[in-house]
This record gives structure tokens, sequence and C-alpha cells, in this order.
């Protein structure tokens, strides 16, 4: 008889289905290059879109508040954790974004279910793009919200969805630059949609900060989208290349979170010397213009070369590529001979994707040089 808590089977049928994970273990900083077992290979499935997870800039201004406020935060930030370097990335992160103010959250993961939670309830419902990440889908699900998806960038779906709800709250939930797709959300549209029918819109930028509009201010920025979405949520894990997130929005919004979100109120703060170094990505993101240019050429240059093969790409302007494989094993496959080739990119199978669309997810970086994705696009 099986024990009830005996867990190889489900284990056993994920290996099966050639869906199992497994950790890599790097062995040098995050960049151009990854090492793992001894080896170098060519790192094109990272986040660090604008090559600033090693700026010595940024690394110096961590290193100056580890040396004055130490390594650890201490608590809270609404019980003693509050230091003047996250009191000013806030103030930055809200002028950045043109909004009155900001909020920071230890992780995207915690910002998105805090946010959620705090906004709606049992009384209300919350309508998400089938496509949504999945830390917006788990806050959806645990706000207690009826919990609604619509189809992918449809704003008709969408306001049909909407139309059938008495709902007292209605919050729409859509990413910003779907993280496994790279296409963009059509923000004016589902802001109408939202007007027409007294619903709020949040917005989780997560990929699109740092690398869309001409400052970096994301999708909600190059779409000249600011007043029209009242939540606003970004990582600093990705084009920032530190760690952290945080909302930004209206006073009242911001206050909500700290007296509602219980990510933010029951979670130690991040180390004061990552906001610090926070601070500095920012004042290069903004000014470093060569590096969203950079990035867009070699976007273009990899769709170039990969439509010349005849490859299937998905359609995404953004850093993010994929490569639309379908079985598991295929990707997966193509994925361990890619790293033999010396190049490092994740085969992204299901639950993460839909049944029968396993592919590469190939992702590009500032940090890359032209002949890296020519190299690249041979070795496909």
């Amino acid at each position: 008889m099986t024990h009830p808590f005996d867990l190889s089977a489900a284990l056993n049928e994920r290996r099966a289905q050639h869906r199992y994970r497994q950790r890599l273990e790097q062995q040098a900083p995050v960049g151009r290059e990854a090492q793992i077992d001894g080896r170098r290979l060519l790192n094109f499935c990272g986040n660090d879109y604008l090559g600033l997870a090693n700026h010595p800039e940024i690394i110096a201004a961590f290193k100056r508040a580890a040396d004055e406020f130490g390594v650890g935060s201490g608590s809270s930030h609404l019980v003693c954790g509050h230091s003047r370097f996250h009191h000013a990335l806030e103030e930055q992160l809200a002028d950045f974004c043109g909004q009155p103010r900001a909020l920071l959250f230890s992780t995207g993961y915690m910002a998105n279910l805090g946010v959620i939670q705090a906004l709606v309830g049992k009384q209300d419902a919350v309508f998400e793009d089938r496509l949504n990440h999945a830390s917006l889908i788990d806050g959806g699900l645990a706000s207690g919200a009826r919990f609604r998806r619509y189809l992918h960038n449809d704003a008709v779906s969408l306001e049909s969805a909407l139309q059938g709800s008495s709902a007292r709250r209605k919050l729409v939930v859509s990413d910003g630059v779907f993280s496994m797709d790279g296409d963009v959300a059509p923000l004016a549209e589902l802001a109408q949609v939202c007007e027409r029918q007294q619903a709020w819109l949040m917005i989780d930028d997560a990929h699109g900060f740092g690398v869309l509009g001409h400052e970096g201010g994301g999708c909600v920025a190059a779409q000249n989208m600011q007043q029209q979405v009242p939540v606003l949520v970004g990582t600093l894990g990705k084009a920032f290349g530190t760690f952290g997130a945080f909302v930004v929005g209206s006073d009242d919004l911001i206050e909500t979170m700290i007296q509602f979100a219980r990510p933010y109120i029951y979670t130690t703060a991040l180390p004061p010397a990552v906001a610090a170094a926070s601070l500095a990505s920012l004042q290069l993101l903004k000014k470093d213009h060569w590096r969203r240019e950079k990035l867009s050429e070699l976007v273009a240059r990899f769709r170039q070369g990969a439509a010349q093969k005849g490859f299937q790409l998905m359609d995404s302007a953004t850093p993010i590529q994929p490569l639309m494989i379908g079985a598991d094993k295929d990707a997966l496959a193509l994925s361990q001979r890619l790293r033999e080739q010396g190049f490092l990119i994740s085969a992204i199978r299901p639950p993460t994707v839909a049944e029968g669309t396993a592919r590469l997810r190939i992702t590009l970086s500032a940090a890359h040089h032209a002949e890296d994705v020519d190299r690249l696009i041979e070795a496909l």
C-alpha cells in the first residue's frame, strides 16, 4: 500500500513527461556568459536585459551602503527596517513613473500577491489575461474574489466578461510584456474597456521596465498611458539588474498597500544596500539610452537572421524571442544540444506554457555582441 505522503509517483511522472526541472550551479557572475561545470557558455536565457547586473557603479553603490548600513535590514518596513535608501528609492521610482508615490516589495511575486489581495476580496471580481504570469494568477485566486480569465490581449473578450459581472469592485490584471511570449499588452484598448465598465486596471510590467520607452519607463511610458493605468507594478531584478519590486500609483493606493497588503506588512525589508544599488541602477537606466538602442538592434538582427533560416518565431519585438518547438522532449533535446555547442538556453515546457507549446525562450541583452547573435543563429 502506498503511503499517503509518498511523493515519488508525482516526481517520476514529471520525469516521464520530460518536464523535470533541474537547477544549474552558476560558477561566475550573471552576464553575457554563464559558467557551469567549469565550462563557459553564451547565456541567452537570462533577464539582465541591459547588462547592468555587474556594472561597477552599481556594485560600488552596494558596497558603500553595506559598509554604512550592514547586510540585513533587521525587520519589516513597518517596524524598523525602512532605511533612507529605501525611502529615496521609492521617491525616485515614483518620479520615474510619473506617479505620486511608490512602495517597495521584497520580490515581484510578493508584490503581485499583495497588491491584488489588498484591492479585492469576496464581494469583488478579478479578470486576468489567460497568459498572465503565475504570480498574477496566484494573487487573483488567493484574493477570494471571483476569478475570471479573458482571451489573450483580447479587449472584446474582456469587455464581455466585465459586462456579465455584478461585483462590487472589478479589477483587470495583465502583464505588460508577457514573459513567455514576449508580446505587449494593448494598454489603450484595455483602459478604454475598463473606463466603460468601471473597472480598475493593473499592469505588471516586470519585463518592460528599462527596456521600453525612451528612458526605460516600460510599456506604459512607451504607449503614453501613465494616467490611464492606476496600478502599476515593476521589478528590479530584470533590466534594473538588482533585486526586489515596487508598485506605483496614487497616495491612497500606496497607503492601502501599507495598511492591507499582507506580503508587505509581514516581510523583512530588502537589505538597504540592495536599495542603494537600485538607486545607482535607476540613474544608469535613464541616461544610458545606448543600452536600449543596442538591445533593439540585436533583437532586429536575431529576428532577421532567424527569418532567413525559416525559424518559427513568435510575434515579439522585445528581448524575449520564443522559438516554438511543440513537443516537450524535442524542446529539451534541442536545449541540451545547444549547450553542447556552447549556448545556454532554457527549454520552457508545461505547466509554464500550454500543452503542445514547448519552446526555447531565447532572451537578448545589451551585454551581447552582434557576433554572439550570428553564432546563435548558425547553431540553431
